[in-house]
């Protein structure tokens, strides 16, 4: 089990694979988790970013199978 970490932006992006503008408004949206502050930096926790990962394998995988 990995522990948990903080991440900064560059590295949400590249484990989501989306552009900046992308993700943050994925956010406004409601759809990915809004990052917590730590001075001046944002930050997310690896596990809620790992959530959204998951989340998006689970619903392409419910799609594939109702073909």
């Amino acid at each position: 089990m990995q522990t948990e970490r903080l991440l900064r932006l560059p590295e949400v992006l590249s484990i989501i694979g989306l552009k900046k503008s992308a993700w943050y408004n994925g956010i406004k949206e409601g759809k990915y988790p809004a990052p917590m502050k730590r001075g001046r930096d944002s930050v997310w926790l690896l596990s809620m970013v790992q959530s959204v990962v998951s989340e998006f394998i689970a619903s392409h995988a419910q799609r594939s199978e109702s073909r």
